[in-house]
């Protein structure tokens, strides 16, 4: 199965407050904020939504074309993400703009204030999915992740005239897309993804009650952070699946992104939807403990350990041939 994720390149720039920010939020003066966190790290890293989902489909052994913006300075991340099983061939270089940065703060609750700086980004609208889909030989999914919002709506338009299957994750853009360009890509996906707060904006932005959007869309699938996942369909009983256990919690960015990898890879394998979820679980958990979003390491090993200890050695078996393949 050939996948390309088209979306956000970045680099990450990620600090820590020991501190809560609720704590020094002062109720009645929220209308004129103005606050300063003092953080004791700074740790910059590969990031990006779709270089992030890349990553992980890449070091499953799938090889996603990755399609996005970015700027001169991306050299060194192009040769650690080929390193790792990603097609970038399909990455656009702006003569003139950085690549995105992404800078976080992440205080001890895991709560986050972040600032995205778009950068080159803002070139990825004027890419095209067809000359990509011809160089591979056709593409079997797109999964459209967060991007320049008027790229997002070309590439959804795009798969739609060339008839190839796509995926819907607009993420943080939600808030940047008009009411009818959240409808535009949603609607006719094969899957929608958000977490249970993009959920609750997807049906403000659209307009549409949850089971008009299951009626538009093959299966939503709603990331419940410590709660696990929801599998929803159409007509049929959702399915939760648990979150897998953690260690240590180190930085929650890309954490999603790790999901939606380990996901779509084992669904990529022909594996039930339920055990895909419980993959993506691992993946996430793991990227939660690493201190960045392309940190994680995946070994066989480690990860059968994991899917035993979340969720039971029948669990683990189902998904052992699809690991021995891949890792």
């Amino acid at each position: 199965m050939r996948i390309a994720v088209t979306g956000s390149i970045a680099t990450d720039h990620l600090m820590t407050f020991p501190g809560r920010f609720t704590d020094h939020l002062v109720p009645g003066e929220l209308s004129h904020v103005s606050l300063s966190f003092l953080a004791d790290s700074l740790e910059v890293r590969r990031g990006g939504a779709a270089a992030n989902i890349a990553y992980g489909l890449g070091r499953l052994g799938l090889s996603p074309v990755l399609v996005g913006a970015v700027g001169p300075d991306f050299a060194d991340y192009r040769v650690h993400l080929k390193e790792h099983g990603v097609d970038t061939d399909s990455v656009h270089v702006s003569p003139t703009a950085q690549t995105a940065r992404f800078v976080c703060t992440t205080d001890r609750a895991q709560n986050q204030i972040a600032t995205f700086y778009p950068g080159a980004m803002a070139e990825a609208r004027t890419l095209s999915l067809a000359p990509v889909a011809d160089r591979v030989g056709g593409l079997d999914l797109v999964l459209i992740s967060p991007d320049d919002p008027e790229a997002m709506v070309r590439h959804t338009e795009e798969c739609r005239a060339l008839g190839i299957p796509f995926a819907a994750d607009p993420s943080q853009q939600l808030a940047r897309l008009a009411p009818d360009q959240v409808r535009g890509l949603v609607d006719g996906a094969r899957r929608l993804f958000t977490n249970a707060y993009e959920a609750a904006l997807v049906k403000e932005r659209t307009g549409w009650p949850g089971r008009r959007i299951l009626d538009r869309v093959g299966c939503w699938v709603t990331t419940l952070g410590a709660d696990g996942v929801r599998i929803e369909r159409a007509g049929e009983r959702a399915v939760v699946v648990p979150a897998a256990p953690v260690r240590q919690a180190a930085d929650p960015t890309g954490v999603g992104d790790a999901f939606r990898a380990g996901f779509l890879a084992a669904l990529a394998a022909g594996l039930p939807e339920p055990a895909a979820a419980r993959l993506g679980c691992v993946l996430a958990a793991l990227a939660l403990e690493a201190p960045g979003p392309q940190e994680y390491v995946l070994d066989r090993t480690t990860v059968t350990a994991r899917l035993t200890e979340g969720y039971g050695d029948e669990a683990a078996a189902a998904l052992a041939p699809f690991l021995e393949a891949a890792l």
